[in-house]
């Protein structure tokens, strides 16, 4: 066993490097060590150039700097995995893990029995058997017999609490003891003149054995960077600039921090160390920075899932699913759009394709019908059918045939090519196997769901990196706690300093007790911890220092760090106070008030041809109303999706009707009557393509609603009202609106008998609240609605007798009452009247106000743009 020289090292704030080799060459001097030929150990990769410039700085020879990594891939490739052995791709690893446990009896019945509880199974078995991989790559070649076998002693029992998972457990040691050997392996047959190994955030269980086999000959330096894991923060007690903000949420957080990092910017305190422990505070602290044009180098990077180039292949694959909804095609073609095959006319296509979609209400794919759509857009749509054909119409396939089919799929719409030349694209693919598919010719058949379940965890475990460059170009450096130690930043910025994001208890071993865990040679619980607490100590040696922290999160209240409190503890003692209270760098800026004023628009020429009830009640109850939603036509874009709305619901009940009417020759029985209506009802619903589950609630309301519509239909009957007509469609161009006409549709026409003889009944459908319109009713003047079918029939050249009007509530648990408007003839007429008075004001040039008052502005479409809620 070599002697190991072990050396602690107190540097200086800005730069530990200096010191580092200083100390290495006075050592090397003193040991007679050729550096030329000695290796220098890591713990970072970021710390590579770090150390290297500075060893160029001293001048003379420099020993080869590396991390065990770098070094061990300089040797030579990794030995590559067989088929069913574990290669850290952790998508990968579950489907062979997944393969394992379906061998074994005991785990197959528990995979038909609780699917979910199988699942969370197989990824606990795969964190484990990385684990214990991991772990054994730090075992010396020499010694790995041994471990396994003392580890199997360990795991051998498997009675008692806990037996499933130590069962899981072995399976995880097997198959990680069965893996291909580890190319740190080459590391312990090298044989330099010396080993200089730097220490920082705790011995590393690899270096420490690669040390402890190093041939009695060969001289070793160990620099430990550590601070005393006694006191941690005895040094950090004395930091002359340490500051602490503690915000009120969330984004109070986010802000604070990105005024931070721009007010230390500004002190030429560059380059700033941003550290990732709040990972979605981080990201949305980024975005606010892009706004101030600060160059940010992003060492942690973000989840492949939440990329453009990983939205394109989910993309894909939700269209190609049996229930795809027309959004999920819209979605998925505007993703690739740029790149669709067809060229320059794809994007109009597009646009073509989806306004009819929205137009016709085709949410559901499989309701499109193509006959009906213009030649461009069923021409996109049938290309679009044919590159998803493949995925689609599989039903079972193996991995490599679902990533071959999924390929294809991408090469049809112009996605391929999209991904090739994105540098998020490419790392998608890789996460994906997209270009390396058919190595996993062996693995068990799966369907659709499977695959795309797999391929999104796939790029939810990647991460996009962007391409790397060194950090001394950006003003701002996005790191892990860990990595940021031994880095010469010249300011540090840590926000969620608080107890669920720093120093919080880590999370247990999925399938072992935390002394077994130790015994195995993973790290336990204490060793984690002291990691987390030596990075954060390191962290405080750098010359500026800001935390920052929130009291409430998501309306949870929020704690400051255990390891913050440590070091307020450390202070005291030390005699220095409280962590100074950081001053808010954010700047304020007044602005002049400039309140908005009520739009007053003008336009005699944009009057329409044709009003309808809606565009007349419109006109009264708000003028600007008109003017956006009538005159400019501006209306909200159509949802698509199989959601069953009450508007639905109110077109379907009124298409039912009108068919139980139409088909209705004599009165029946009430439970025939019953029958019938139901049985007209399932199907306007099978042609109206209302999904089953979705109409549920209302079929439930429906099924309510129809025998009391029967009762009330046959006491009609016997007061010998007759069923005219229903959805009458009626035009009429009253004189006094100068060649504007009216337009309509009356739900129903009825001939009831009145005192003085028959009476022809307009009747309206309602599925709101009856009260609303008791309400209207009692304010003839207010109620536009049936005034208006009242003159619009009243105008017909066939209408003979005088007319009533009602409404008909169709949803009143009580029963079924109609609504009458009193005189609605004179209703009509001074409607009429009125409306012309309106339009010959407009001609002329009148001013159409939004008037921001009374119920109307509550639902208004327009509210956005009059901009009520801003007005003086």
């Amino acid at each position: 066993m070599a002697l190991i020289a072990r050396r602690s090292l107190e540097f200086r704030h800005d730069d530990p490097w200096p010191d580092i080799v200083r100390e290495a060459i006075a050592w090397a001097a003193q040991a007679d060590v050729a550096l030329r030929d000695a290796i220098m150990l890591l713990p970072f990769a970021q710390h590579l150039p770090l150390a290297r410039r500075e060893w160029a700085r001293a001048g003379g020879w420099m020993p080869r700097i590396e991390t065990t990594h770098t070094l061990a891939r300089s040797i030579g490739p990794a030995e590559p995995s067989l088929g069913g052995q574990i290669t850290f791709d952790a998508a990968l690893d579950r489907l062979s893990a997944r393969r394992l446990l379906r061998a074994q009896g005991w785990a197959s019945a528990w995979m038909r029995r609780d699917p979910r509880g199988f699942d969370h199974a197989v990824a606990a078995l795969v964190q484990a058997a990385h684990a214990f991989a991991r772990s054994a790559a730090a075992v010396p070649p020499a010694a790995r017999v041994a471990h396994w076998a003392r580890g199997r002693e360990l795991l051998g029992v498997q009675q008692g609490p806990g037996a499933t998972e130590r069962l899981l457990a072995r399976v995880a040691f097997e198959w990680a003891a069965a893996g291909a050997t580890p190319p740190t392996d080459a590391l312990f047959g090298l044989r330099p003149t010396a080993w200089i190994v730097v220490q920082s955030g705790g011995s590393d269980p690899l270096i420490e054995r690669l040390l402890d086999s190093a041939d009695v000959e060969t001289p070793c330096l160990s620099i430990d960077a550590d601070v005393q894991l006694a006191e941690p923060f005895a040094a950090a007690a004395r930091h002359a600039d340490l500051s602490i903000a503690v915000c009120a949420d969330f984004e109070s957080e986010a802000q604070r921090t990105a005024a931070q990092v721009l007010a230390q910017l500004s002190a030429g305190q560059a380059p700033v160390a941003l550290i990732a422990q709040d990972r979605l505070l981080v990201r949305r602290v980024r975005a606010l920075l892009s706004r101030r044009q600060v160059s940010v180098l992003d060492e942690t990077g973000w989840k492949l899932s939440t990329t453009r180039a990983g939205a394109l292949v989910a993309g894909a694959l939700r269209a190609a699913r049996p229930r795809a909804s027309c959004d999920d095609w819209l979605d998925w073609l505007k993703s690739c759009e740029a790149a669709w095959p067809r060229g320059a006319d794809a994007s109009s296509a597009l646009q073509m394709l989806e306004f009819t979609l929205r137009r016709k209400g085709w949410s559901a794919v499989t309701s499109v019908d193509i006959t009906a759509l213009a030649d461009s857009a069923a021409a996109l749509w049938r290309d679009a059918d044919a590159a998803i054909a493949r995925l689609r119409d599989s039903r079972s396939l193996s991995l490599a045939g679902w990533l071959d089919a999924l390929r294809d799929a991408l090469q049809g719409c112009g996605a391929w090519v999209l991904l090739n030349d994105d540098e998020a694209g490419r790392q998608v693919l890789a996460a994906a196997h997209l270009n390396d598919g058919a190595a996993f010719m062996d693995t068990d058949a799966m369907s659709l769901d499977e695959f795309t379940h797999w391929l999104d965890a796939a790029l939810e475990e990647g991460s996009f990196r962007p391409e790397a460059s060194d950090s001394a170009d950006a003003a701002v450096v996005i790191t892990p706690l860990a990595s940021a130690m031994l880095r010469p930043f010249a300011a540090v910025i840590l926000p969620g300093a608080d107890e669920k994001r720093l120093g919080a208890a880590p999370a247990p071993n999925p399938l072992l007790s935390d002394a077994l865990a130790a015994e195995l040679g993973l790290p336990d619980i204490a060793e984690r911890r002291a990691a987390e607490t030596l990075a954060f100590a390191q962290l405080l040696r750098s010359p500026h220092v800001s935390l920052l922290r929130r009291l409430d999160d998501g309306g949870e209240p929020l704690a400051a760090s255990p390891l913050l409190q440590r070091l307020e503890i450390a202070m005291r003692r030390g005699g220095h106070g409280s962590i100074a209270a950081a001053p808010d760098p954010s700047s304020v800026v007044e602005l002049p008030s400039r309140p908005v004023a009520r739009p007053l628009p003008s336009a005699p020429a944009l009057l329409p041809a044709r009003l309808s009830a809606s565009a007349c009640e419109a006109l009264r109850a708000c003028p600007y109303r008109f003017f956006a939603l009538r005159l400019l036509a501006l209306r909200d874009a159509d949802e698509l999706d199989d959601e069953v709305e009450k508007r639905d619901y109110g077109i379907w009940l009124h298409a039912v009707l009108r068919r139980f009417h139409a088909t209705r020759a004599e009165p029946l029985d009430a439970a025939s009557e019953a029958l019938r209506l139901h049985a007209i009802a399932q199907q306007v619903q099978h042609e109206m393509h209302l999904d089953e589950a979705a109409f549920l609630p209302y079929a439930a309301t429906f099924a309510r609603f129809a025998p009391r519509y029967v009762d009330w239909l046959h006491e009609r009957d016997t007061s010998g009202a007759q069923w005219l007509d229903g959805e009458r469609e009626l035009t009429a161009r009253p004189r006094q609106w100068a060649g504007v006409e009216m337009h309509g549709v009356i739900d129903r026409v009825d001939s009831v008998m009145g005192d003085d003889g028959p009476v022809t009944q307009l009747i309206d459908y309602k599925t709101g609240s009856s009260q609303d319109l008791r309400t209207k009713v009692k304010h003839p003047q207010e109620d536009t609605q049936l005034a208006f079918y009242a003159a619009l029939m009243a105008q017909q050249s066939h209408a003979a007798g005088p007319l009533a009007a009602v409404y008909l509530p169709l949803d009143d648990a009580d029963g079924i009452r109609a609504i009458e408007h009193k005189n609605v003839e004179a209703s009509a007429q001074q409607l009429v009247d009125g409306i012309a008075r309106d339009l010959a004001r407009l001609r002329d040039g009148a001013v159409m106000p939004a008037l921001g008052e009374g119920r109307a502005c509550e639902f208004c479409e327009a509210r956005g743009l009059c901009r009520r809620d801003h007005w003086t």
